[in-house]
């Protein structure tokens, strides 16, 4: 692979993992060589254009500053994919752990981060995982972002109950995902979505305290924020 040009690698990597799935959602892939302003006017290299008219609804500056300062913080980013947001994050935090339960979208993620700005000290690390299983180990991370993931993963009331013992006392959940109703974008189908108080409740039966919840900031998707609190 020495002869072969950074660029052409990431663009056959892009055509291997185009057709990719995660999580039985489809994810939209990264390509090389592409610069995007996103609504917050980061210049961030490395999204495809498709990913324009995402950035203007998903709202990625508007959603990792709801975080807070994370200049000290460790983030686990689950369901990565391609890793849309894991690179906005590691521009930020102190440490990323991009979770995937798809070794190839981690493979790409790993590829792409050797390319893209995002400074010399950045802490992006790639974990594989489980559909039931994060690999988190205990109190290992601060924040906790789960975007458009939470309605693949089975037996989900089980699993926010296990993504706890991998997030610190006090820290954050953030989960993100499509309200139920007709959107006039390419969203999954009802049968694919969580209704927003039925995560509430799930949210709350399994230990943690809702600390905010936001369905107008995003046109498309609630935003809820809950704490680990023991």
């Amino acid at each position: 692979m020495s002869n072969v040009s950074p660029f052409i690698y990431a663009a056959m990597l892009f055509l291997c993992c185009s057709s990719c799935k995660q999580g039985g959602k489809e994810e939209d892939v990264v390509a090389p060589a592409e610069v995007v302003s996103d609504t917050s006017g980061e210049v961030m290299h490395g999204d495809h254009v498709h990913n324009v008219g995402r950035a203007i609804w998903q709202k990625p500056g508007l959603v990792i500053d709801k975080l807070g300062d994370l200049s000290q913080k460790t983030v686990a980013d689950i369901g990565a994919g391609t890793g849309y947001f894991s690179y906005r994050l590691a521009k930020k935090a102190k440490k990323v752990i991009a979770i995937d339960i798809e070794q190839g979208m981690l493979d790409y993620i790993d590829s792409m981060s050797r390319y893209l700005v995002l400074g010399p000290n950045h802490g992006l690390e790639t974990r594989l995982a489980t559909a039931t299983d994060p690999n988190l180990d205990n109190h290992e991370v601060d924040v906790i972002l789960i975007i458009n993931t939470v309605a693949y993963v089975p037996q989900l009331s089980q699993y926010l109950q296990t993504l706890k013992k991998g997030l610190k006392p006090n820290g954050t959940l953030m989960i993100i995902d499509y309200k139920m109703k007709r959107l006039p974008i390419n969203a999954p189908p009802k049968t694919e979505r969580i209704y927003l108080d039925k995560l509430e409740e799930m949210l709350i039966d399994g230990g943690y305290e809702i600390a905010e919840t936001d369905d107008t900031s995003l046109d498309y998707q609630y935003i809820i924020q809950a704490k680990n609190v023991e």
